[in-house]
């Protein structure tokens, strides 16, 4: 039975796993959107571990919330609130999106004035403010989805034949009548799911949002795409849109979607054609991230080998000549533990410095020649050799560094860390805030600017209205909004306007101590977060694996002088053990089963603790040590400790 009488007009659905900071800032945002309307909202967590439970029942408690203990997946969470909600119309929200101030009042109104439709999508952009096509889809039949698969719908975007994926043919900025809405807003009638039926838990992820549109138009009823208000969407929250993984996902997901909807015959073709596209995409993401993470390393070793065999031969024509082992094995063997060297010391890493460089060969350099102490007499060719190796090596990293940075920029010279170039658009105080974030967080900054609202202070270089010319005059990189003094509306305004490459946008929620953006769609939402940013760094996790290997290494060399000191003689070596293979760390947190450690940065397990404290103070420990964290610090606590790595 069709229900009538409803008690709000509108119930929002957020399903959440793990991404804390957007959700907060997505509740922020739908809580500006309600004032105009009677709305309940709905959290449906899966079982996250980041604290998201904890922070809406903090922050916003009018917000429904219903913890699962289990990851059951987006249509039967989704589908736990919708039976209890209590409105005209459900929508249906990715918790990485922001929505506008007027969002809700515009698309209840429209659906008001239009009762034939049964569901309705929004105008969506991505972190970077550009328009996200998915935000109009048509039905993903055998052959539309085969021009998709096989790129021809992104060859030929605009054609009624080719195109029909994501009605390319549509304008963006115009109303029309489509076939599938996207599951990132998903604004349906009541009545509408009264009777052609809840989301279809078969789909565990991907795929419920087709199949719920087709069966609304089934219904009789029609979706529509309505680009008169817009949303924020930051793509690739729960899955990497390039990932192995999502590509088997979702098309296993269409698979599903075929068998259920689809005459046998044209099921089964859609099947055979969907299975091979899972392997060649599959294949086409494998090969696209071997070659791009590859490709340097590659390089730097054929480099250093042609160098290596370059030395060998010049040395030929003063008839020294190399023994066919040094020539066949060790040569190559050198070649590659300099390339293991450098990439565990990070100089594969974005904006990697020279000292990094001369530190990772310095290293390699002095394993080789530990090693090289140890071999037989006839196997002990040259020092001289691995020392001119070594400079060969450096000069090789350079090489191929000025090189790689002319390809990808056209400049010949050693590339630099990337420098940000911020401005801050927000009033004097939000500024300040911002700023020392910004500070705590952010490794290389070139210069901090301030955009005012109305009224200009000591270090704004504009006001609001001039933004595109601050931009350009003063060559800035990264626009932060502080959404204190700025509407959702005039954010994405702003977004859409200047959706340049070049520059990366991020929002500062008031009273955080986070900056929250995304700066591709293929990659997932990022942050600067002022508390954790010394240990999760990619330069300290490594600093602190590097430490954890040798000493582990060592201790295990000098293990007959040292076993005698400790009791629990087996639990020493066990622990050292766990520590060489990185299935543990010398140094963790606190692990009681009352401690907090959810919303801290990840780590393996430590074997001593980071201080000595009591246990009420376990928590402030594991905070200290992860915001300020440094490879010292480490050592440190190993030194004052070691007599307790057999607990």
């Amino acid at each position: 039975m069709i229900k009538s009488d409803y008690s709000f007009d509108l119930s929002v659905v957020i399903v959440n796993y793990n991404v804390e900071y957007f959700l907060e800032q997505c509740l922020n945002a739908v809580e500006s959107a309600s004032k105009q309307l009677k709305v309940q909202v709905f959290v449906v967590d899966n079982n996250s571990i980041d604290g998201s439970v904890a922070i809406v029942r903090e922050k916003f408690p009018s917000v429904n919330v219903i913890a699962n203990k289990d990851n059951v997946g987006f249509s039967k969470a989704n589908n736990q609130a919708i039976h209890l909600s209590d409105a005209r119309y459900v929508l249906l929200l990715n918790p990485d999106t922001i929505i506008e101030e007027d969002t809700f009042v515009k698309t209840v109104a429209f659906m008001d004035e239009h009762p034939d439709a049964g569901g309705l999508g929004v105008r969506m952009v991505d972190g970077k403010g550009k328009f996200l096509p998915e935000s109009k889809r048509g039905l993903p039949t055998p052959t539309v989805s085969f021009y998709k698969i096989f790129g021809l719908a992104r060859i030929f975007p605009k054609s009624k034949t080719f195109g029909q994926y994501h009605l390319g043919y549509l304008s963006e900025f115009e109303i029309n009548e489509i076939d599938v809405l996207s599951g990132a807003f998903m604004l349906m009638r009541s009545e509408t799911l009264d009777k052609v039926g809840l989301l279809d838990e078969q789909f565990f992820m991907y795929g419920e949002d087709i199949d719920l549109s087709y069966r609304i138009q089934l219904g009789g009823y029609k979706n529509f795409y309505f680009p008169q208000t817009k949303i924020i969407h930051y793509k690739g929250e729960s899955t990497k849109k390039s990932s192995v993984n999502y590509v088997f996902v979702f098309y296993r997901a269409m698979i599903l979607f075929a068998n259920k909807h689809f005459s046998n015959n044209n099921a089964k073709l859609f099947s055979l054609a969907i299975n091979l596209a899972i392997y060649f995409r599959a294949s086409m993401a494998l090969g696209n991230r071997l070659v791009k993470k590859a490709a340097l390393p590659f390089i730097d070793l054929t480099i250093f080998l042609a160098g290596l065999l370059l030395i060998t031969n010049q040395w030929s024509n003063h008839d020294i000549h190399f023994p066919d082992l040094v020539l066949k094995v060790q040569i190559p063997v050198y070649a590659t533990v300099w390339s293991i060297s450098a990439m565990i010391f990070g100089v594969y890493d974005k904006g990697v410095s020279r000292k990094t460089i001369v530190k990772s060969t310095f290293f390699g350099t002095i394993f080789i020649l530990t090693i090289y102490a140890l071999l037989p007499k006839e196997w002990q060719f040259s020092r001289l050799y691995i020392l001119i190796g070594t400079i060969w090596v450096i000069f090789g990293f350079y090489l191929t560094r000025v090189f790689w940075n002319l390809f990808k920029t056209n400049s010949f010279s050693f590339p630099k860390a990337p420098k940000k170039r911020f401005a801050i658009i927000g009033n004097e105080e939000e500024f300040k805030r911002v700023e020392f974030i910004l500070s705590n967080t952010y490794p290389s900054i070139e210069v901090v600017y301030g955009i005012g609202i109305e009224k200009s202070y000591p270090k704004s270089i504009g006001l609001k209205g001039q933004i595109d010319q601050v931009v350009d005059i003063h060559k800035i990189n990264e626009l932060i909004f502080c959404s204190k003094d700025l509407t959702s509306k005039e954010i994405i305004e702003v977004m859409t306007k200047i959706n340049s490459i070049e520059i990366d946008f991020k929002i500062a929620p008031p009273e955080t101590s986070y900056l929250i953006g995304s700066n591709s769609i293929d990659t997932s939402g990022d942050l600067y977060a002022l508390n954790f940013n010394a240990i999760s760094k990619p330069e300290n996790l490594r600093s602190k694996r590097i430490l954890d290997f040798i000493l582990s290494f060592g201790l295990f060399i000098v293990t007959p002088l040292l076993i005698f000191h400790f009791k629990r003689k087996t639990n020493y070596l066990k622990n050292l053990f766990e520590i060489l293979i990185g299935r543990k760390t010398f140094v963790g947190y606190f692990a009681t089963k009352d401690s907090n450690l959810k919303s801290l940065p990840i780590i393996k397990e430590g074997v001593l603790r980071p201080f000595q404290v009591n246990k009420e103070a376990e928590d402030d420990s594991n905070l200290f040590y992860a915001k300020n964290y440094k490879i010292g610090l480490d050592f440190m606590i190993i030194i004052n400790n070691w007599h307790e790595l057999d607990t």
